[in-house]
């Protein structure tokens, strides 16, 4: 077969997944072009990031919600209250920002995990039970704010979180003047452990007679991976380099990949997300990876408000608004199931990626807030028509 005819067969088997990131690139090159290469500056690359760190984070957690057939309606106001009290702990009861940011994650795992008592052993559908997570939430934010309207957070280490950059290598500003050297030096290691990873899973792949990839196609997968990690390494280190908001959600995005692909727990919340009843028959403890996954997801808004108040550098009464139709949204664009059981972490981060995209190419093309929403309807509404109709045809 030749190189072309496996490249035709490759996408073909994984349209689902190659699709998202082609929708990127293009929607990367269209605002590159109409912009006059504004979009791909440093500066605004890396705003992008830091503005879409607190919905991809929300998205991760998302996309497990919807893998196990469910939907957290409550996310939203849940993250602009937790970001409202880590504002006040940090303001009026003085608390030390190391002491406020597992204090605020508990928190939402307290609340992850009572929606998880009121879907799993209650059995009320999540829909009805984070609607009025979305209500409580949203009253208990203007209780917390009624006082003062806006609490200004003014703790440099948490304003950090969301506005802040990674420190360089001190004594090399000779080497590559303006130019982030630590920033290019993590890009490299990202791409050292990626190479290695995929050549050790290949290599486990074929010691159980796995299918692999062809090595031509399996060589231009890691070049071309390669040349993205290096490419959005080299316009962040160009700029002020990686924020601490990057980092927040690598770490995030890693631990959950790791959990998803690598562990037994992922591959359960997996097996329930497919089947449910079969699950409970072979053995899962339905209700248990139901908790899990609220709680995980109560764990991420509890971050995702703590990354959004710190990028604010404060709590306002509206904080939060709107926040779970942008992860629900970056979860389906980026490859989740609409029926559950299929959906990948890195996926969602995409998905968070394209909607973030196209808000800020719009802005930069100044095209109007309105027509801004209809482009962003209609990319949400070919992303879940494109996963029926390839359901469809894998029938």
């Amino acid at each position: 077969m030749s190189f072309f005819n496996h490249a035709k067969k490759l996408l073909q088997d994984n349209i689902r997944e190659y699709g998202m990131y082609i929708a990127f690139f293009v929607i990367i090159a269209i605002f590159s072009v109409t912009t006059k290469g504004l979009f791909i500056s440093s500066r605004n690359i890396g705003n992008l990031l830091n503005a879409t760190s607190y919905i991809a984070i929300l998205s991760v957690g998302m996309t497990l919600v919807i893998v196990i057939r469910h939907i957290d309606l409550q996310v939203g106001y849940l993250s602009g209250f937790l970001g409202a009290v880590a504002a006040i702990a940090l303001k009026y009861w003085g608390l030390s920002v190391f002491i406020v940011i597992p204090l605020v994650m508990t928190f939402g795992v307290i609340a992850g995990m009572l929606t998880g008592f009121l879907v799993a052993q209650m059995r009320i559908p999540a829909f009805v039970a984070t609607l009025a997570g979305w209500l409580g939430y949203r009253g208990a934010l203007q209780l917390a704010t009624r006082a003062t309207g806006t609490v200004i957070i003014s703790d440099p280490v948490f304003n950090a979180i969301g506005n802040g950059f990674i420190p360089d290598i001190p004594g090399l500003n000779s080497f590559l003047p303006g130019v982030h050297k630590l920033t290019l030096l993590l890009g490299v290691l990202a791409i050292v452990l990626f190479i290695v990873n995929a050549i050790i899973d290949r290599r486990k792949k074929q010691a159980y007679k796995f299918e692999v990839l062809p090595m031509d196609m399996f060589i231009l997968e890691l070049v071309f991976v390669a040349i993205l990690i290096g490419g959005i390494t080299w316009v962040l280190a160009g700029n002020k380099g990686l924020s601490w908001a990057a980092v927040v959600l690598l770490i995030v995005v890693g631990f959950y990949y790791f959990v998803t692909t690598k562990t037994v727990l992922g591959r359960h919340i997996y097996a329930v997300g497919g089947n449910p009843e079969a699950a409970e028959l072979s053995g899962i403890n339905v209700k248990k990876i139901t908790y899990v996954i609220f709680g995980s997801m109560g764990m991420l808004t509890g971050l995702s408000g703590i990354v959004y108040a710190s990028w604010l550098r404060s709590a306002t009464t509206t904080a939060g608004t709107g926040l779970e139709l942008d992860a629900i949204a970056a979860a389906f664009v980026g490859g989740v199931a609409v029926a559950g059981g299929v959906g990948k972490v890195v996926g969602s981060i995409i998905g968070a990626l394209v909607m973030a995209s196209l808000t800020n190419g719009m802005n930069l093309m100044g095209i109007d807030l309105s027509y801004q929403y209809l482009v962003r309807a209609g990319v949400l509404a070919a992303a879940v028509i494109f996963d029926v109709a390839t359901r469809n045809r894998g029938k």
